[in-house]
């Protein structure tokens, strides 16, 4: 069985404002394989951030692969938001029913895989994503400045 380990961020500036998510693909040894940085919109909030960047990754994967060979994948997906990983987890409930619909969403995608599972890492573990994340938006704010 092979591993492949997802390091995602997502990240609101303004929460609800613009946002962006940070993606890292990563092999079993923890070696980069890919990375992505992709700015989502000016009106989403940090969760709604988060669980974008795990359907992003997931949905990669699928798309690097083939859905074929993706089902013989066992998927961790590492990221340093504790409330994603709860309620992926199925620790807290959902209330939001935009977020209820992201984790839809996610938890469809992880049917297209062996094995998904979903772990909290310190936020320093996950310093890459964050960094693609914060990229992502800065290029959107040097853009939008014309003068």
């Amino acid at each position: 069985m092979d591993k492949i380990i997802i390091y995602t961020d997502g990240g609101s500036r303004g929460n609800p404002g613009p946002s962006a998510i940070g993606v890292v693909i990563a092999n079993k040894k923890n070696q980069v394989i890919k990375k992505y940085s992709h700015y989502l919109g000016d009106n989403l909030t940090n969760n709604q951030a988060e669980y974008e960047a795990v359907i992003f990754g997931l949905k990669k994967i699928k798309a690097l692969y083939g859905k074929k060979k993706a089902k013989g994948y066992e998927i961790e997906l590492k990221t340093d938001s504790e409330l994603l990983v709860s309620q992926l987890n199925g620790k807290f409930k959902i209330l939001d029913s935009k977020i209820q619909s992201l984790f839809i969403k996610t938890w469809n995608l992880k049917l297209d895989f062996k094995k998904v599972k979903f772990s909290h890492i310190p936020r320093e573990e996950n310093a890459e994503a964050d960094y693609l994340v914060n990229e992502a938006l800065g290029e959107k704010s040097k853009a939008q400045k014309l003068f």
